[in-house]
């Protein structure tokens, strides 16, 4: 009989103290130690997320560990993605596809009608890896939430899996997080913490040392590390990030303003840009901190007419038309290019019902529609104004995640295939496939094996373009290098810079995998390993 993988489960004190980064950093370890290592969390809140391959929605935590796992992102590894619409409501996103928007307290009613598919889900990864690396949300001491709990102690009871307790020290009150944690839980849940793990300490580890031991007398449950405080560029989901908070580059050239929505989405799209030494980008979110950039970015948003509304009201609209009145570059990315047209009318209700003014910068109107769009997509850049010269016959890759239908004047901005994969097994891909996929439980193509999922395909076009603005649906839009190259020049020329300066611009797979082994790589210096390997062979019973 086949083995079942190995569970270990990454829990933390609160939101934010690093769960999903040093889960990823975990899942890079296990595979360069070679285990076949895949990634799992029964339910996450974000409003970054991604489209795999079968057009399936997922949250981008997960996404980030499955290729530091080095296998390909598949919506099991998410079976639940809460996307909030408001302060007490959220899209509910089930195996991949909109089941709804609900209230807390609605979805609360329903969260045990869930656990059959998170237990589905988790098998079909079981079934096919030696280790799953599993993330909690938020804190499992969170006792008014306890009941009926299926991310935290609850997916650990289900999946029998060990408990590593994460802290966030920078915070401050770590002790009180993990001794508090600790004693809200009930006995069985706290027999389940097989060890505690300190994250983002500044400074020097001696003077930690006392502290360390007292707080192992407390809760009977060793400290397997301190980890320091480190920036890698890893792609986030939180609305906390430390992103938005931006510092200023010495010596950069130009100055780009992404502004930030209250509901922004996938804004792990701009990531590219921060990498790159001649751009400043800032995140801004009042007129006052809008200054005089040279290119204004508008993201995603998970409610588009809300906060298409909220620049209206807080002065940012007007510093928009302005900036874009003066002939400066202005780019829309999915919410954010669909303000940019005349009118979104929402027939509906998807975000509320009615019709409201756009910004008026492109010639296009936007429909709400019931269905979402999920799509992978991959093209060109047609031909465009002069402004935007520098991007024609540029390739782009992504997905699309929206739920309108826009309707455009002039010529498009992107020439699209859609992509579907065909041949569920397929989806493994990268060198380490499952057993049953050579077997033929599913329809396979002859290039299963290879891990070149057989594809077929859609042409349509995207976007539209008027002068200095631009915008289409297309998430990912900076991930290819000429793309990046080609927004640069853009804005140099606009400037009135040199166009021919050299343009270092970082390969991004490349750059992501050197980033995930430095991440295994603090791991290791700074856990014990050889404990939790321990933990990890003797499961929810061990102990060390």
């Amino acid at each position: 009989m086949k083995r079942k993988a190995k569970p270990i489960m990454i829990q933390g004190t609160m939101s934010n103290v690093g769960k999903s980064v040093l889960a990823g950093g975990l899942c890079r370890v296990l595979v360069q130690d070679g285990y076949r290592t895949a990634p799992f969390k029964s339910q996450n809140m974000a409003l970054n997320s991604y489209i795999t391959e079968e057009g399936l929605e997922m949250g981008r935590a997960q996404v980030m560990q499955a290729e530091a796992a080095k296998i390909r992102p598949l919506a099991c590894m998410n079976p639940i993605l809460l996307k909030p619409t408001n302060d007490t409501g959220s899209q509910v996103i089930l195996n991949g596809e909109v089941k709804g928007v609900m209230a807390a307290r609605e979805y609360y009613r329903h969260k045990k009608e869930y656990i059959p598919h998170i237990m589905k889900a988790y098998q079909q990864l079981e079934e096919a890896f030696e280790v799953i690396v599993i993330e909690g949300a938020g804190s499992p001491a969170e006792i008014n939430l306890k009941q009926d709990d299926i991310v935290n102690m609850g997916m650990a009871k289900m999946a029998d899996a060990p408990v590593l307790l994460a802290a966030d020290i920078d915070r401050g009150g770590v002790f009180a997080q993990l001794v508090g944690t600790m004693e809200l839980l009930e006995e069985e849940e706290r027999s389940r913490v097989k060890g505690v793990i300190i994250n983002k300490f500044r400074g020097d580890k001696e003077i930690l040392r006392p502290g360390l031991e007292m707080l192992e007398e407390k809760i009977h449950v060793p400290v397997l590390g301190v980890v320091p405080y480190f920036y890698l560029d890893i792609d986030e989901e939180d609305s906390l990030s430390e992103r938005f908070r931006g510092q200023k580059k010495e010596g950069a050239l130009l100055d780009v303003a992404v502004i930030r929505f209250p509901r922004i989405s996938n804004f792990t799209d701009l990531m590219p840009l921060e990498e790159s030494e001649l751009i400043n980008l800032r995140y801004v979110s009042s007129a006052e901190a809008f200054g005089e950039p040279d290119a204004v970015i508008l993201p995603g948003s998970k409610n588009t007419i809300a906060d298409l509304r909220w620049m209206r009201q807080n002065g940012l609209e007007a510093k928009i038309l302005k900036h874009a009145s003066r002939g400066n570059a202005v780019l829309g990315i999915c919410g954010g290019y669909q303000m940019m047209g005349q009118k979104i009318l929402d027939e509906h209700k998807v975000e509320g019902g009615g019709t409201i003014q756009g910004l008026g910068l492109l010639p296009m109107e936007t429909a709400f529609e019931e269905e979402k769009t999920r799509t992978r997509v991959q093209g060109i850049f047609g031909q465009l104004p002069e402004f935007w010269k520098a991007f024609e016959g540029a390739q782009i890759e992504g997905y699309e995640i929206h739920m309108g239908r826009t309707e455009t004047e002039g010529k498009p901005v992107l020439e699209l295939c859609e992509m579907y994969e065909r041949g569920r097994n397929a989806q493994w891909g990268q060198g380490q496939m499952p057993e049953n996929c050579e077997k033929g439980q599913a329809p396979m193509e002859e290039n299963c094996e290879k891990g070149q999922a057989p594809m077929r395909q859609h042409s349509k076009t995207d976007g539209c373009v008027k002068n200095n603005c631009m915008g289409c649906y297309v998430h990912g839009f900076f991930d290819d290098a000429m793309v990046v190259k080609a927004w640069i020049k853009t804005l140099l020329k606009q400037k009135g810079l040199p166009e021919d300066m050299e343009i270092q611009v970082q390969d991004q797979s490349a750059y992501k995998e050197t980033q995930y082994d430095q991440l295994a790589e603090i791991m290791r210096e700074n856990l014990d390993m050889e404990a939790i390997y321990r933990i990890l062979e003797g499961g929810s019973g061990c102990s060390i």
